[in-house]
């Protein structure tokens, strides 16, 4: 099994990163990808690749931080890519959700900085991670402007959400698409029009790939606490289910997927 999408980078797993990869080794988890959201968790995703066999990295800026980028920013992404061991640009998109925390950075902006990734990976011919919180439709309208330039197997949907129709292109423009913990919750996400497991059964087993986003959306019975790359078992399993097929044939097929896209 891999994890194709986690934050082992970020400061929640400061204090027991090592604990946490045996914990995912003992579960099955043969390889994990550390996705940056910045500058500074990019390098970090970078620097953890170098240091642990199993760990890879995925570079970029999330569009939380589209509005926190200094001059030359791009050079130091492209510099990053050329590292041994990263995979791929992510998470880049877009995110029209009003958080707390952060509120919604200028869509404008949030554009600008998500096509001129896009640009980057196709330059530096690597496949794109794609985050998307309720802009289904400009996200794909991005993506479509470059489709022709784009790698055959472009890359993958981080933690999908929309609805049916924003599914159906992301799949013709050849994405595959990734689900985590929140699979396991029940109802529809606030801002949702959909619920996941609709979507799961309308995505193809061959497109298929599973993730944590630890530290965060631990599945359940892990909702509320800390989630892990050892937990992608979890999910799987309950994909599975969902599925109707076995968790060895939800193992075989995503770990082959996330081979096609990520070239591992």
């Amino acid at each position: 099994m891999i994890d194709v999408h986690c934050h082992l980078n970020f400061k929640a797993f400061e204090n027991d990163l090592e604990e946490v990869l045996e914990r995912a080794k003992k579960s099955g988890v043969k390889k994990i990808i550390n996705v940056g959201t910045s500058l500074e968790s990019s390098k970090k995703a970078v620097e953890l690749a170098q240091k642990y066999e199993e760990l890879y990295a995925i570079v970029g800026i999330h569009p939380h931080h589209a509005d926190k980028l200094s001059k030359g920013w791009e050079r130091q992404i492209e510099k990053l890519l050329e590292q041994p061991k990263v995979l791929a640009i992510g998470e880049i998109g877009l995110d029209y959700y009003s958080y707390a925390s952060n509120g919604i950075v200028d869509s404008n902006l949030q554009k600008e900085v998500f096509e001129t990734q896009i640009k980057i990976a196709i330059n530096k011919n690597v496949p794109l991670q794609i985050h998307n919180r309720q802009a289904g439709k400009d996200v794909v309208k991005s993506l479509k402007k470059y489709k022709n330039s784009l790698r055959n197997i472009p890359g993958m949907f981080h933690c999908f959400a929309s609805d049916f129709q924003v599914l159906k292109e992301v799949l013709d423009l050849g994405f595959y698409i990734g689900f985590d913990g929140n699979i396991t919750y029940e109802g529809i996400a606030k801002g949702e029009v959909i619920a996941l497991f609709e979507l799961l059964k309308r995505t193809p087993l061959n497109k298929l790939v599973v993730e944590t986003d630890a530290p965060f959306l631990s599945p359940i019975p892990h909702r509320g606490s800390r989630n892990e790359p050892s937990y992608v078992i979890i999910t799987a399993k309950y994909i599975a289910q969902l599925k109707g097929v076995s968790f060895s044939e939800i193992d075989r097929v995503t770990t082959k997927n996330a081979g096609n896209v990520f070239n591992l």
